[in-house]
């Protein structure tokens, strides 16, 4: 067999008689699990098999990562055909099973991330050895897209890491380092570097020239027993119910994995493969997988790279950071721009705050150490870029500013004011408000065209997305300096103007406020608390509330000169008898809606059923649910329509990073979709009809619905 280069891949054979597969796809970023390229593989593979000369296979990469996965693209177009899709996926599983049984061994080199497909082409070589690096990650992530791994993953899991540690693996999407991997026998062996990881295949190769796979080998025994074990058994049965409890039928793919699992482990593999086919051949044409793909992989993947800031603008460096404010916000956003290499002075009115705010990146070192993530020496690093002061001349040369003080328009006047005395003239200020407008905040600047909103969310650590704030001066420039640095601290970007509570907190907002008009009009809280999860939010609006703070959502309100509407009207009535008359402000103080008591779980406050006593014909589960998804869908239209949002697609990413509307629905504004316009529609305005005028439906929407067009087509 001669030497191969193409587009896809090398290969070579040295004097052993061992070749070497590298894959490298010259069209592409990152190698792809794509239909060209595994047809290619498989008969680059056939031709190895029937050569005499040649020994055995090592797969690796010529690139940095071995594979990512499959070509999500191409999942997101109609299935022309179904039978057509699973036929295809039936060559493709015959394909690697002549790999597996051909008699000659394959070992994948692992030299960097496989995911996914890239993964699956791994459990069809016979012995898999990666490079021992935190950087590479090895995994089914599936799940997170809404799909489950349909390339033999799902079947050959179990054989390797047994049937629990498998469902973890496959219902939590683990990505798992090499070290974990071959613990939970995943891989076989690791490496200390290439050279050694190449050495170790060949030998391999060598020393094992009829090698069997655990799905063919008779005595192979399953890690934790097989399915007929009492182990086994239990672990399956619990799974079902468990999987139907927390996913509530949103997620289809998670259900096809313990199914999968059972009726596959008691068939020989071949018969296995076929149903997995058959059940990835349903979940790939299911909306929730095309939505998750959408917004949940590649929405929010452009995002992550900076697809919204201005194109024309240089890119903006920032060395040193300015940080007004070391309360949690502040403390949180000193420790990822350190740990993204940037020097930061952590500024607060007296140096003991100051300190403390950085000690918030101290704890948080200090867990990673534990959990090996992180090590001292890069501890001391970070740290050392963290400056706590009192000084306000101490951000003096700051590339960029963020002011993170208390939600008060006087107190942030007055820290513009002395922050831009020390500032650069060309450099940028942003404020990290959730509520106040920008363009009224950037009166007190001398320089409104680079003052910008940078609002962060809480945990800044753990929350992924930042709202950048355009207000009515603010410049180009502004929006891609704040875009550059959100993404150089590894965070999802979304660029919205200004308005009133801007996107996130607005629409948010209708998700507190409907499930307390809920509870006053008679649902029992227990109720809307467990529907809330039902429908896939994180968590009930009385208990998010809590977390929020009772407070600072009667704070909001009065010190906004605006006009109110009367549903804000009626949410303020609420929340502020609790506080005044009732003493419940919130999670922090241990008592709002709900009672938490120190050392013990959480429960809703007893008194919520005199103050709101429970009513016998109050609202029903089903229009419970659509009355908080339906909610926050059209608030988010409205942002949409009035120019807030820049794109339907910003709105979706928002509100999935933001908070956490259901990602199965593709986000807040392909819900719309989802649902179907006219189906929504017919609900707003019976709920109208019913519950007053927040349900009004902007005409725009119905001309979009009289167009049969899509959520997606709005402005086109």
């Amino acid at each position: 067999m001669e030497n191969i280069q193409d587009q896809f891949l090398s290969f070579n054979v040295d004097n052993d008689g061992v070749a070497t597969l590298t894959i490298d796809q010259k069209e592409a970023s990152t190698n792809l699990f794509s239909v060209e390229f595994i047809q290619r593989y498989i008969s680059v593979a056939q031709e190895a098999i029937a050569d005499d000369a040649i020994k055995g296979v090592i797969v690796t990469s010529g690139k940095s990562l071995f594979m990512a996965g499959a070509d999500l693209k191409a999942l997101l177009e109609e299935l022309p055909d179904k039978k057509e899709f699973y036929d295809n996926l039936m060559q493709l599983h015959r394909g690697l099973r002549e790999i597996e049984t051909g008699g000659k061994p394959f070992v994948s080199a692992i030299n960097g991330t496989a995911l996914g497909g890239g993964l699956e082409l791994c459990l069809a070589t016979h012995h898999r050895i990666a490079i021992n690096s935190t950087k590479i990650k090895i995994g089914f992530p599936e799940i997170k897209v809404g799909l489950f791994p349909g390339g033999g993953g799902t079947v050959k899991a179990p054989y390797l890491l047994g049937i629990q540690n498998a469902l973890m693996y496959l219902l939590q999407g683990i990505e798992a380092r090499p070290e974990k991997a071959l613990k939970d026998g995943l891989i076989d062996a690791v490496a200390s570097n290439q050279d050694e990881m190449m050495q170790a295949a060949k030998t391999f190769i060598l020393e094992n020239p009829n090698p069997v796979q655990p799905w063919d080998n008779k005595k192979h025994k399953i890690p934790g027993g097989s399915m007929w074990t009492p182990n086994g058994v239990q672990t399956l049965i619990g799974a079902s119910g468990n999987v139907g409890k927390l996913t509530h039928g949103n997620y289809p793919s998670a259900q096809k994995i313990v199914k999968v699992l059972h009726d596959g482990m008691q068939i020989p593999v071949d018969r296995a493969l076929e149903i997995e086919a058959r059940y990835f051949t349903q979940a790939v044409d299911t909306p929730e997988a095309k939505n998750m793909i959408r917004t949940g992989f590649f929405a929010i993947q452009d995002a992550a790279k900076g697809k919204s800031r201005p194109k024309d603008q240089p890119k903006y460096e920032i060395q040193k950071l300015g940080i007004l404010g070391a309360g949690m916000m502040g403390a949180g956003i000193a420790y990822v721009s350190a740990k993204a290499g940037m020097d930061v002075v952590l500024k607060d009115v007296t140096q003991e705050g100051a300190e403390k705010g950085k000690s918030y990146s101290t704890m948080l070192l200090d867990k990673a150490i534990a959990k090996r993530r992180s090590t001292p020496e890069k501890k001391e690093a970070l740290l050392a870029r963290i400056t706590p002061t009192d000084d306000p001349n101490a951000v003096e040369g700051s590339d960029l500013i963020i002011e993170a003080v208390f939600e008060n328009v006087d107190l942030k006047d007055k820290v513009t004011k002395e922050t831009e005395a020390v500032l650069g003239k060309d450099k940028i200020y942003g404020s990290n408000t959730s509520t106040i407008p920008i363009s009224l905040l950037a009166q007190s600047s001398s320089r409104p065209e680079n003052f910008i909103g940078i609002h962060f969310f809480s945990p800044v650590d753990k929350m992924p997305l930042v709202e950048i704030i355009v207000g009515e001066k603010t410049e180009d420039k502004a929006i891609a300096a704040a875009v550059d640095y959100t993404v150089a601290i590894k965070k999802v970007p979304i660029v919205v103007n200004d308005s009133r509570g801007f996107f996130t907190s607005r629409c948010f907002s209708t998700f507190v406020s409907e499930g307390m008009f809920l509870l006053e009009e008679g649902v029992p809280a227990p109720m809307i608390e467990r529907v809330a999860t039902k429908i896939g939010m994180p968590v009930g609006p009385l208990a998010v509330h809590d977390e929020v703070s009772l407070t600072l959502s009667v704070h909001i309100f009065e010190s906004d000169p605006a006009p109110k509407t009367s549903t804000e009207e009626r949410s303020y009535k609420i929340v502020k008898d609790l506080v005044e008359n009732h003493q419940r402000t919130g999670k922090r103080d241990g008592a709002g809606f709900y009672d938490y008591p120190k050392g013990g779980q959480k429960k809703l406050w007893a008194g919520l059923k005199e103050l709101f006593p429970p009513k016998v014909d109050a609202v029903k589960e089903p229009i419970v649910k659509k009355r908080m998804l339906h909610r926050q869908a059209l608030e988010s239209y409205r942002c949409l329509e009035e120019g807030v949002l820049r794109s339907t697609t910003d709105g979706d990413i928002g509100s999935i990073l933001g908070w956490g509307f259901p990602i199965f629905t593709g986000g807040a504004l392909s819900y719309i979709d989802y649902v179907g316009i006219n189906e929504f529609i017919a609900d707003c305005d019976a709920f109208k009809s019913s519950y007053g005028e927040r349900w009004e439906i902007p005409q725009s929407l119905r001309d979009l619905a009289a167009a049969g067009k899509s959520i997606h087509d709005f402005g086109k």
